[in-house]
């Protein structure tokens, strides 16, 4: 059994004054680095649709309109070790086209190159889901297109 997309392609994160964040095709993954010792009684975090509100200790993290529109019922939060907070946001548009530019409308957005990266592998991870039987060692991206 071959292991997930992200496992064997590493991600291409996006770096914010608070953690950072990184997509695939089918999912945003935000993390956010806050104290030691934090509990989950001290977060407060509002998933919908096309908005996100997060903040710790009363203190507001990160709170807008995301870039485009989530699966509501299939966002989650975790706390890891008490020091990381992750959230899963599942895309509600999961075609290879649809690499966020930005986290948040106008915030948070990806620098060229980063961008450039992040749009090569939904390339790549779009191709593999579509083509199985081709070994993904024998394939790169050149541009916007794969070449195996």
């Amino acid at each position: 059994m071959s292991a997930p997309f992200e496992e064997r392609s590493g991600v291409v994160p996006c770096g914010t004054p608070w953690g950072r964040w990184y997509q695939t095709l089918e999912e945003v993954f935000i993390e956010v680095q806050v104290p030691p010792g934090t509990r989950a009684k001290d977060i407060c975090c509002n998933l919908q649709s096309q908005h996100i509100a997060l903040s710790v200790r009363g203190q507001n993290v990160l709170q807008g309109k995301l870039f485009d529109s989530t699966v509501t019922d299939e966002g989650t939060w975790t706390l890891e070790d008490r020091k990381l907070i992750q959230i899963v946001l599942m895309k509600t548009n999961r075609d290879a086209g649809n690499c966020w530019t930005s986290l948040l409308e106008n915030e948070y957005a990806a620098d060229p190159w980063v961008q450039d990266q992040m749009q090569r592998k939904l390339t790549l991870e779009r191709f593999q889901k579509e083509h199985t039987a081709v070994p993904m060692s024998v394939c790169r991206v050149v541009g916007l297109q794969l070449l195996a």
